[in-house]
């Protein structure tokens, strides 16, 4: 019998599935969109029954659309949004609470009040990471001081927390397993990347219980089968966070190597190899992931709203119909005419990690237009990036000539050529850019002897079309000189409060 791989991929805005086969080919794909919940300006919830719901449904439905049964399936690789979180009762397997999104901003005063205290190098030092609402450890220290009742069954070791790879195994396997891989891990704040471990003093610092943590494991192994939904078992035997995941999908498997990857936020990942390195740039450093015995770090660069910005365009302004007619609007003018879009809805990420900055539109004349603002909507996605590729080379001390990208925004060709165009550099679009799910499936069959090995699968990795510099790097300067004051004044408005 003809097997394949079932990738979750379990994202901000749908819960996805694809079905792929031995040449890593997209064979059927399910997707649902669910509900975003804002209960208050800067925090963001989603229903983890929801979440589950879904990811189950898709799953089925990706299976029925190929045509195949359970049976058919050699494994399921799972990939998922990272940071957010989600704690639930060991006995009944409800949720205590909505899961708290990594977008969710209710803990940065006390992320500030973390820095002010002179903690952030200690943490950064442990966990890689800048002492951030954007991070798990935060959001469960939320919950577990404002749901009533929940200090107390944290108490009788009757919580369990996961990020979102965990929430569905424990689903999947109907409470068997509590487990996570490394590269989830790394994002809670609360794991030591040097180690490898739950860090003793992170968890008493931010008052959170070992026992509610799941288990550790690396990235692809056999963890076990499912029971339900599906009418046989299936192994379940590859996870890694979204980006990570991409990063494996893209094969960016020696050190150096770079991918963005455009999604609702932009994540610039590169892989750095068996060391850590920490960023004097304000990147994270992370757990790429974990294979056998061997651990790949990376260093990352996130951008909260990338895509986004084309749904706000869409149902916040109105402006477009569907996410794919922005494009057509954009392409209306031949630049944004001095309109520059900073959009800090939540926040700023990399480099500037300013929690407090909030979206902002400067340049607008009585000339401006819908398409003017599309198009600046769409190099704003462009210039962040930029950035963040900058601190990656100064980081790093490597010179990036090639940018690997993925993700829903590489569809827009205008996007990728102002990219190529600011960056001085290629920007490379493989012929599957569902790079994410890829990854996760990726992992999973290799676990289970489905790739014999990474040389086999590194032959898959094709490429679609290379974008290359059409401007002057002249030009250049002058367009990011303005995207930087527009920068400042997102950063203005947030410090005048």
């Amino acid at each position: 019998m003809k097997k394949y791989i079932l990738a979750f991929d379990q994202g901000t805005t749908s819960s996805r599935a694809i079905v792929f086969d031995h040449d890593g080919l997209p064979v059927a794909t399910a997707q649902k969109e669910f509900t975003q919940i804002y209960p208050e300006p800067g925090w963001v919830e989603h229903d983890p029954e929801e979440i589950w719901s879904t990811q189950a449904g898709v799953g089925m439905e990706a299976i029925f659309k190929a045509g195949l049964s359970a049976n058919h399936i050699a494994a399921i690789g799972i990939t998922n949004q990272r940071e957010t979180s989600v704690v639930w009762d060991r006995k009944t397997g409800q949720p205590l609470y909505n899961a708290i999104v990594w977008q969710d901003r209710r803990t940065a005063d006390y992320c500030d009040q973390l820095k002010k205290e002179g903690l952030g190098q200690m943490i950064m030092n442990k966990t890689g990471l800048i002492p951030d609402a954007y991070f798990s450890a935060t959001k469960i220290k939320w919950i577990l001081d404002h749901v009533e009742g929940a200090r107390k069954l944290a108490s009788k070791g009757r919580l369990a927390f996961g990020t979102i790879d965990s929430w569905l195994i424990w689903n999947l396997t109907r409470g068997k397993l509590h487990v996570t891989d490394v590269s989830n891990a790394s994002r809670t704040m609360l794991f030591n990347i040097h180690t490898l471990q739950w860090d003793a003093e992170l968890l008493d610092l931010f008052d959170i219980p070992a026992n509610m943590l799941p288990e550790v494991r690396s990235s692809s192994e056999f963890y076990g089968h499912t029971v339900g939904p599906f009418p046989s078992p299936i192994p379940i035997s590859g996870i890694a966070g979204d980006q990570q995941s991409a990063l494996f999908g893209q094969m960016c498997i020696e050190p150096g190597m770079v991918k963005n990857t455009y999604g609702t936020g932009c994540f610039m990942m590169m892989n750095i190899g068996s060391q850590p390195i920490e960023s004097k740039s304000k990147l994270l450093t992370t757990v790429a992931w974990k294979i056998g015995n061997e651990t790949t770090y990376a260093l990352e660069g996130s951008i909260f709203i990338g895509g986004a910005v084309v749904q706000w365009l869409r149902d916040g302004l109105g402006i477009i119909r569907v996410s794919n007619d922005v494009e057509k609007l954009a392409a209306k003018v031949k630049h944004s005419d001095g309109v520059y879009f900073v959009p800090a809805f939540a926040g700023l990420g990399a480099p500037y990690w300013n929690q407090h900055a909030r979206g902002t539109l400067t340049g607008i004349t009585r000339g401006t237009s819908a398409a003017h603002i599309a198009r600046a909507a769409i190099d704003s996605i462009a210039y962040q990036t930029l950035e963040v590729l900058l601190a990656m080379q100064k980081d790093s001390g490597v010179n990036i000539t090639e940018l690997r990208v993925d993700g829903g925004a590489t569809v827009n060709n205008g996007l990728l050529q102002f990219q190529a165009d600011l960056l001085q550099s290629d920007v490379v679009r493989p012929q599957i850019t569902e790079t994410t799910a890829l990854g996760a499936a990726y992992l999973a069959g290799l676990a289970v002897g489905y790739w014999k090995d990474v040389h086999e699968i590194k032959k898959q990795w094709k490429l679609d079309r290379t974008f290359s510099p059409g401007i002057h790097a002249n030009e250049t300067t002058l367009l990011i000189k303005g995207w930087h004051r527009a920068v400042r004044a997102a950063e203005a408005w947030a410090g005048e409060e």
